[in-house]
């Protein structure tokens, strides 16, 4: 290469960089900070370095031209899903062998029993709602992965752990598959999360164990649940497979979803009877994302089935563990404890080694220790790891 293509070639690199450069800098039209992230605390150059490096053109061709070989050369995603048939996708949480499993589902078997114990001793009644997989309920949209062994009879197991600790846990997965059987779509396809139609039928059985076993105090309440719209949702399980904008055709299509609301009906009493006091909280309901989204309705629909409002006290992102530990913690437990916590915790959370968040690795510790002394508890665990278990 002779001087004059030398110079050329150069040139012309460099422009293409500063060209690429330049239409990145055009994203900063509108960019803002929080009032929080200063100059002086580095947290503004940090975020101004993270947007240009999300917004560089060459990262996003990178970036989706390699998602594209993955997913039309090996049928796969980004760790974080894991793509089944008919353009089903599933979270790989339900598929991992975790490590230290049956250790992690011993642990949280203990620290259930441990908070069963500290809500009687503050006279509240703990009903647990154990969400099933969504390849529990749709094995038939699995691509050629299955999940692990520890994952067999995790949904079975854990009803057996709580029946023996007299916990009530109304079973979810018959209902939800015989309304699966008669057509209805319970879970979503391109999202970890059930639908509103799963949502309610989970709300419903629920509603049947609390009346039947802890029947609430006080008058009744009517609550009515109207479709507000129905919108094209993206599922979550998509921010695995960063194929748009250059590949976007590639990704499943969108799925219908039907937004609903829950209100007080017009015609219900407005009386003092009707809504609680502070001191008289009936309800209480802690939980994951099936149960803080707010595009699944599942706080209207318990509502509605309770005849009864609900505090929420659910947390995004973050697990069933961590939102209970806060919420024991919580000035609301203290002071106006409910007369029935409904406590959502998907069956996929059990093997895992669960997030606390601030709380006090010490006191975790102490209610795992009280759980892991019920007898109860003692003797499944040591069935659960014997040698050589059946794995069905």
């Amino acid at each position: 290469m002779n001087r004059t293509l030398r110079i050329v070639y150069v040139t012309s690199f460099c422009g293409l960089l500063l060209g690429l450069g330049a239409v990145s800098l055009r994203s900063f039209m509108g960019f803002n900070t929080p009032p929080e992230t200063t100059v002086l605390n580095g947290h503004w150059s940090k975020a101004v370095e993270t947007h240009y490096d999300d917004e560089f053109p060459i990262k996003r061709l990178g970036t989706n031209l390699w998602a594209a070989l993955d997913f039309t050369l090996f049928n796969e995603g980004r760790p974080g899903v894991i793509l089944g048939r008919d353009q089903w996708l599933f979270s790989d949480e339900e598929f991992k062998p975790w490590p230290n499993a049956e250790h992690n589902v011993s642990s949280n078997y203990a620290l259930v029993e441990g908070v069963r114990q500290t809500l009687k001793a503050h006279g509240v009644k703990l009903v647990m709602a154990v969400v099933p997989s969504k390849v529990r309920l749709y094995p038939e949209h699995m691509g050629d992965k299955r999940p692990a062994s520890i994952h067999a009879d995790l949904y079975r197991d854990f009803h057996a752990q709580l029946a023996a600790s007299q916990v009530i846990a109304p079973d979810l997965l018959g209902p939800l598959q015989q309304a699966k059987q008669a057509g209805a779509q319970v879970f979503l396809r391109t999202d970890t999360h059930w639908t509103p139609d799963g949502a309610q039928i989970a709300a419903q059985q629920l509603a049947k164990a609390v009346s039947t076993q802890f029947p609430l105090s006080g008058e009744p309440q009517q609550f009515v649940t109207e479709v507000e719209t129905t919108e094209q949702h993206n599922g979550d399980l998509e921010r695995f497979l960063p194929l748009d904008p250059l590949f976007s055709h590639l990704l499943p299509p969108s799925e219908p979803l039907e937004k609903r609301s829950t209100r007080v009906a017009d015609d219900a009493p407005e009386s003092a009877d009707s809504l609680f006091a502070d001191s008289e909280v009936p309800v209480t309901l802690v939980g994951t994302s099936y149960s803080a989204n707010a595009n699944w309705n599942f706080v209207g629909a318990l509502k509605q089935a309770l005849r009864s409002d609900v505090i929420n006290d659910s947390k995004d992102g973050h697990g069933p563990i961590l939102p209970m530990l806060a919420y024991l913690k919580s000035d609301a437990f203290k002071n106006t404890p409910p007369q029935v916590l409904i406590w959502e915790f998907p069956e996929r959370y059990l093997p895992v080694d669960n997030e606390i968040g601030d709380a006090d690795p010490k006191w975790v510790a102490s209610l795992k220790e009280a759980g892991a002394r019920a007898p109860q508890l003692a003797q499944n665990t040591a069935k659960s790891e014997t040698p050589n278990r059946a794995q069905n």
